[in-house]
């Protein structure tokens, strides 16, 4: 007679089986997910208090140390995680529901809201596709110059696109998918380097670039600015896009064709790519009547937003908010196009209470107090050789985050007060350091928003992405702290 109970258990779910194994495997990394940013926080708030601390500040530390982690793991969304800890802070009594909340007022996250809404135009409208076809069918004959079509898509969208996940997952995701399979390259099997591979780690790389040169390119752009204000900063629309404009344009030059000499398609020649492109353009046909108001509107944004606020005080929101209303009356949006996109309003609830908690370590102490901790591991060295490190450190550990947010809530404040502290000059260390907190994007497949998205499309393996990332990261130090400080000397910021 034989028993099988191990069977029968495996089957039924009660013994160790593989199944079963990973069930009680992915439950408790579930379980972990709340653990570990709960940990982190008591332990935070048990460790003793600095003198120059207030005892809220450090509760508030504390509270946030829980909420960054939990929007890294993700027990809950992203916005639920906020939510937890916004009522933290009032139910322990930490902070008043007046200050709590204050963050739902500030108009650098309103700035984000309204752009989302307008770079739904480009999706609805179809003027998104539309540039991307016209770059591949001017471009397209070989794989290099698709890059650089997908390239210039990426530039043309980014400046009213504060999503670059959208931009990614909406426009250039379907557009390299479309071009790798009519050329035979297949996610998932040996054709995928004939094409796919190298138009999709060219596309994420890009894309960190394109996020760092505007101000709303990246949702946690308006964050660093508000960072840099709290330390008498002021970094505007144009300043910033500026001072991103030549370092930002030779890296666009340049990561395309470092890719394809480091990470090269088997595929040289696409022949077929503009004849596709023509043929998708002639099925849209002439230009609707919703994409020119579309085109009009980003040309009357991008010069609100650089002009505006020179010649008439316009701040970068009410000129956004100028766009969204212009796109309601002439009837390119609706209001439930604006109350569908459960991004904007996600990213409303958690960028809120991030910008509240930042806000609050900066007027109760903590940031002075870490930034003059990280300032003296620094002593001794010259300005130029702190920032340095400082900005190098401040990018690879990146390595240890899933949202470029996330990162620059939990280490932008700190690492800007701890650089203008050695004697670097601020206007430069804010840029910098903004710049870098898009560049970073690309290190890992769990980096960013659009990282995951190309990252599952299955052209590339994760070493490959990983080693492509740390190529791109290293070549844009090079160009952004090299040629980017003597742009930035010619500009007089240090």
């Amino acid at each position: 007679m034989r028993f099988h109970f191990l069977d029968t258990a495996s089957e039924t779910g009660a013994g160790p089986g593989p199944a079963n194994l990973k069930i009680r495997g992915d439950a408790l990394w579930a379980a972990m997910k709340w653990v570990i940013p709960i940990a982190a926080g008591t332990i935070v708030f048990l460790i003793p208090r600095p003198d120059e601390v207030k005892p809220a500040g450090w509760a508030v530390l504390a509270i946030f140390t829980a909420t960054v982690l939990g929007l890294i793991l993700q027990p809950l969304p992203l916005a639920a995680v906020a939510l937890i800890g916004l009522t933290a802070t009032m139910i322990t009594g930490t902070l008043e529901p007046g200050v709590a909340l204050g963050g739902f007022s500030e108009p650098t996250i309103w700035l984000i809201v309204a752009a989302f809404f307008i770079s739904i135009g480009f999706t609805k409208t179809g003027l998104g596709r539309r540039i991307a076809l016209l770059f591949v069918r001017t471009l397209g004959r070989s794989s290099l110059g698709l890059a650089y079509g997908v390239t210039l898509t990426d530039l043309v969208l980014a400046p009213a696109t504060p999503s670059n996940t959208a931009r990614s997952g909406g426009v250039i995701q379907p557009i390299i998918r479309s071009l790798s399979m009519n050329a035979g390259s297949e996610p998932g099997d040996e054709s995928r380097r004939k094409l796919g591979s190298y138009l999709t780690v060219t596309a994420m790389q890009v894309n960190t670039v394109t996020s760092a040169m505007f101000l709303t390119a990246m949702a946690a752009n308006p964050l660093v600015q508000k960072f840099a204000a709290a330390q008498g900063v002021d970094l505007t629309w144009t300043r910033w896009a500026i001072a991103a404009s030549v370092p930002g344009l030779i890296a666009l030059l340049v990561i395309p064709a470092l890719l394809y000499r480091v990470y090269p398609p088997q595929l040289k020649d696409t022949p077929e790519a503009p004849r596709q492109a023509r043929a998708e353009l002639a099925e849209l046909g002439s230009m609707s009547r919703h994409e020119w108001i579309m085109g009009g509107t980003f040309v009357l944004l991008l010069l609100l937003w650089s002009v505006g606020g020179q010649m008439y005080d316009l701040s970068a929101t009410t000129s956004a908010f100028t766009g969204v209303v212009v796109l309601l009356i002439t009837g390119v949006l609706t209001w439930g196009d604006l109350v569908a996109e459960k991004g904007a309003w996600t990213t409303l609830v958690w960028f809120a209470v991030l910008v509240m908690m930042a806000g609050q370590l900066q007027e109760l102490g903590v940031i002075g107090w870490f930034s003059g901790t990280i300032t003296d591991a620094t002593a001794g060295l010259g300005w130029q050789s702190a920032f340095v490190i400082l900005t190098v450190v401040y990018l690879f550990a990146h390595y240890l985050f899933a949202s470029n947010t996330a990162h620059v809530a939990a280490m932008y404040a700190a690492f800007l007060g701890a650089a203008v502290a050695t004697g670097a000059p601020p206007l430069m260390a804010a840029l910098v350091l903004g710049f870098i907190s898009s560049l970073y994007g690309g290190l890992t497949h769990y980096a960013s928003g659009p990282a995951p998205v190309l990252f599952g499309g299955g052209y590339v393996t994760l070493g490959e992405w990983w080693r492509t990332g740390l190529i791109a990261a290293t070549a844009n130090i090079v160009i952004w702290m090299g040629v980017g400080a003597a742009w930035f000397a010619v500009l007089g910021y240090w």
